[in-house]
């Protein structure tokens, strides 16, 4: 009973000496947002209140003919609006650039397993001769018909790393990834428009990436970060 008398002591007297709210800068803060959005110690948590107090719900509809996403807002007061945002073009391989599925095998065969040279057959909209999508086992064929050698994944000293490999020794998304290649942080090299990226094991561990994943570790959500710290927890004796 006394030690729960003192923390209420201690709690009290913490209380007591925290600053009290002006209530006039308080309704200064509701009517600039951004100052508040933008301040250094508004985190990532206190962003996500925020927009749960202002936003009732967001409706996402698509238009087909200018190839937009079409966002209405509805705010807490009742208001509407709406935002266009432009859709990312996917999935459509430029004409001028465009190969036959054994042009492809030729370039990339004998650099990355069956499996990857049928995602990038795939992503270029490239089809088997009865118009079936690619899979490893058609690969596979393709390449005996065309008597190129199977990949060796000792052929290659250092052996180079894809984006998804890469993605889970840096602890991110392969989007981030991506980010990261794109804004050139991350060196990494293709043998042809569409195919698999080829990222040296030694760039991931230069001062340039470091910096980048810190960045990225601050932007991401509080839960996330829970989430990593309770999948990385070891337990005594294992």
């Amino acid at each position: 009973m006394a030690a729960v008398e003192h923390k209420l002591a201690a709690v009290g007297a913490e209380i007591q000496a925290k600053p009290k709210v002006d209530p006039a800068v308080l309704m200064r803060l509701a009517t600039d947002l951004p100052s508040v959005w933008n301040a250094t110690g508004t985190d990532a948590r206190a962003r996500q209140r925020l927009v749960r107090l202002l936003i009732e719900e967001v409706v996402v509809d698509i238009d087909a003919e200018t190839n937009q996403f079409i966002l209405l807002i509805h705010w807490i007061g009742g208001r509407h609006t709406e935002i266009r945002l432009a859709r990312r073009k996917t999935g459509r391989f430029p004409p001028s650039r465009a190969l036959t599925a054994p042009d492809v095998l030729r370039k990339l065969a004998g650099h990355w397993p069956d499996r990857e040279l049928a995602v990038t057959l795939n992503r270029m909209r490239c089809r088997t001769e009865d118009g079936e999508t690619w899979t490893t086992v058609r690969v596979a064929e393709l390449r005996d018909r065309l008597a190129i050698p199977p990949y060796d994944p000792d052929a290659e000293v250092p052996k180079p790393l894809s984006v998804d490999a890469a993605a889970k020794r840096l602890g991110v998304c392969v989007a981030s990834v991506h980010k990261l290649i794109r804004s050139q942080t991350l060196p990494a090299t293709q043998i042809m428009y569409s195919a698999p990226w080829k990222i040296p094991v030694d760039a991931l561990e230069t001062e340039a990436v470091r910096i980048a994943l810190q960045e990225i570790a601050v932007r991401r959500p509080r839960q996330a970060l829970d989430k990593i710290a309770d999948r990385s927890m070891t337990l005594p004796g294992f």
